[in-house]
């Protein structure tokens, strides 16, 4: 069985003294729980797995009633035992049941370790920032590279940048018409209203699902809010969209990348380049076969850009790099990527009609970046650059 290279970064933290709570966060079907299950089958430890998904489990009693199994099992093995949690911030008061458990098992000295998984990171980042300071560790888990579908699935690189990166869906894409519905049915629909719309003060729902459409459709273009506000209907104020931007983008959805302007007040009043974190999210609703996308230049462009900026934002996933873009009047730079005080400028020749390189000579001489990378014609190819880590640009 194919395991992701962050398979070893788990095993590493389960297997230390018990310390921390582990949370694992990230987007729906990317495979935290047969991670999670892998790395205690691993380890050797009995686990006790339990998800809050379903909306008839949400009474506060459930954590309990979980953890005592979990306990339980730990006495009988008498040996480290893991308990996995799936969407507990869908528990209400989670934090501070999942803090007063914790608590009474280290008084106690009870080997039992503790793996928290959401598919909503922001929301639960808060429950743990509000209960559990200085007791939990997240590791985040993003959408799957192109190596990774590679070697799980064999995937050459045009069926990465048309299909995406979900590995549950990887088995349907010789039927694409069931695999765009199960993109939109059990990942896009689901995570809006699951993951948002139900754990989130959402008062214009059919608002936040125009907004992900248009980013979608969008997806590579800068467009200021007063324009996406021109493009929906009943799209109340610049304050709202960017609070559901900022939901899609706990979801791993959608984001909005911010202008580089080497002042941080001046990127978070910038207009957004939309901005999908996985290709499949554009091509399920296209309604543009995989055969007839290759031959759509213009379209085919864009799902090239969408690569290229999903695998920057996921391969940011976890460290200190932002991801940004830089416009100035005409001149406009595709990608910045910055960690601390060095820069990488990037360029994306996707067929797209854009001014050649004076966006990457003007960045250059404005702001001295470590890099230029041009990914394409006559730069690095595309299958070497989504192969890449992104940390080494910066060395």
């Amino acid at each position: 069985m194919y395991q992701r290279p962050i398979f070893q970064t788990i095993v590493a933290r389960l297997a230390e003294p018990r310390h921390f709570i582990q949370v694992l966060a990230g987007p729906r079907q990317v495979g935290k729980t047969t991670l999670a299950q892998q790395a205690a089958d691993s380890l050797g430890f009995p686990y006790q797995y339990a998800s809050a998904d379903e909306p008839t489990l949400r009474q506060s009693g459930w954590i309990e009633q979980q953890w005592d199994l979990a306990r339980l099992k730990a006495k009988q093995e008498n040996k480290e035992t893991l308990l996995i949690l799936d969407e507990v911030q869908k528990i209400p008061d989670w934090s501070t049941i999942v803090k007063k458990l914790w608590d009474e098992d280290s008084r106690h000295h009870l080997p039992l370790k503790v793996m928290l998984l959401g598919s909503s990171p922001l929301l639960l980042q808060r429950g743990l920032s509000e209960s559990l300071a200085g007791r939990f560790e997240v590791i985040r888990v993003s959408h799957w590279s192109y190596n990774e579908m590679h070697q799980a699935f064999g995937w050459n690189l045009e069926q990465y940048i048309y299909f995406g990166g979900y590995p549950g869906a990887a088995s349907l894409i010789h039927d694409e018409s069931r695999w765009s519905r199960y993109i939109i049915d059990s990942l896009i629909e689901t995570t809006i209203s699951r993951d948002i719309l139900l754990m989130a003060p959402v008062n214009k729902p059919a608002l936040l699902r125009r907004l992900f459409h248009l980013g979608c459709e969008y997806s590579g273009q800068i467009l200021s809010y007063q324009k996406m506000v021109g493009q929906l209907q009943d799209a109340g104020n610049t304050t709202t969209l960017a609070h559901y931007l900022e939901l899609l983008a706990g979801a791993g959805m959608l984001t909005g990348l911010h202008k580089y302007a080497g002042q941080e007040v001046r990127q978070r009043g910038s207009s957004p380049k939309l901005q999908v974190l996985n290709t499949a999210l554009i091509t399920a609703q296209a309604n543009l076969s995989f055969e007839k996308a290759k031959q759509d230049f213009e379209f085919w462009g864009r799902l090239v850009e969408s690569s290229v900026g999903a695998h920057l934002i996921n391969g940011s996933a976890g460290t200190s790099i932002k991801v940004l873009y830089w416009r100035e009047s005409n001149h406009e730079v595709d990608f910045v990527i910055q960690l601390g005080e060095k820069l990488v400028a990037i360029e994306v020749k996707s067929g797209k009609k854009k001014e050649a390189l004076s966006g990457l000579d003007l960045f250059n001489k404005q702001f001295k970046p470590k890099q230029l990378l041009l990914i394409g014609h006559h730069g690095i190819s595309l299958k070497e650059f989504l192969q890449s880590d992104i940390t080494e640009w910066f060395k």
